[in-house]
């Protein structure tokens, strides 16, 4: 069974625009978010990233999940345990 989704992007028909109002912010987030997670994108970007590059990727996201989620959010939402 599929545990991963990407819903949002195949039904958006927003502005994807950055800075207007926090709605379209997040929404743009989340189309940006979405897109940068295809396979087929990230089998292009990944391998023209730095190690440093591909740290700093990970430590962010890193920081922002343990600054904003609890641990059984983050095992629920984020690793689908």
């Amino acid at each position: 069974m599929k545990k991963d989704t990407h819903n949002f992007i195949q039904e958006y028909k927003g502005l994807g625009a950055f800075g207007l109002d926090r709605k379209t912010d997040e929404e743009t987030i989340m189309f940006y978010l979405q897109k940068f997670s295809e396979d087929s994108f990230l089998k292009v970007l990944l391998p023209r990233l730095s190690d440093l590059e591909l740290e700093e990727i990970y430590l962010f996201i890193n920081d922002k999940l343990k600054s904003h989620l609890s641990e059984d959010e983050y095992h629920s939402l984020f690793l689908k345990d």
